[in-house]
Formats: C-alpha cells, sequence, structure tokens
C-alpha cells in the first residue's frame, strides 16, 4: 500500500476544507436559530481562517504554484465583467 506524500495530505486538507466552507455557508444561511446560525458562522470564519493557511503552506512548499495574469488577460476578464453591469 502506498504512503501518501506530504503533499497530497495537504492537497486533501485544502479539499476538505473547501468542502467545509461550502457546508457551514449553507449552514448558516439555513440555520432555524439565532444561536445556531450564530456557531455555524463562527465555524465557517474558522474554515476560512484553516483553508487560508493550508493554502499559504503549500504555496511556500512550491504545492501551489500561480501563474501571473498577462495584462490582456486581467483586461478581459475586466471587459467581461464590465460588459454585464
Amino acid at each position: 500500500m502506498k504512503q501518501m506524500t506530504d503533499r497530497e495530505y495537504m492537497e486533501d486538507l485544502l479539499m476538505t476544507s473547501k468542502t467545509l466552507n461550502g457546508m457551514y455557508h449553507y449552514a448558516t444561511t439555513e440555520a432555524s436559530t439565532e444561536p445556531l446560525r450564530r456557531q455555524f458562522k463562527c465555524n465557517h470564519s474558522d474554515t476560512i481562517e484553516m483553508q487560508h493557511n493550508i493554502y499559504v503552506a503549500m504555496q511556500q512548499n512550491g504545492w501551489y504554484p500561480q501563474a501571473k495574469a498577462e495584462a490582456t488577460q486581467i483586461n478581459q476578464v475586466k471587459t467581461k465583467y464590465q460588459a454585464s453591469m
């Protein structure tokens, strides 16, 4: 049985935290009482912070590389969204 690498563990944690973020977001909007809503909102905030920390650690290890967008790509996106306003 193959062992997971540190990178694979971090990728799994990132995907799990993204899933949790979506679930807590939905739960917050659907909560039937204010105390429950506050708790879900707090949990959501915690998972957002956790996801960011995982992302930063992955980026520092070179496991989440990002390409710089060219000016033409940025302008295309701006144009696309300005047209819809």
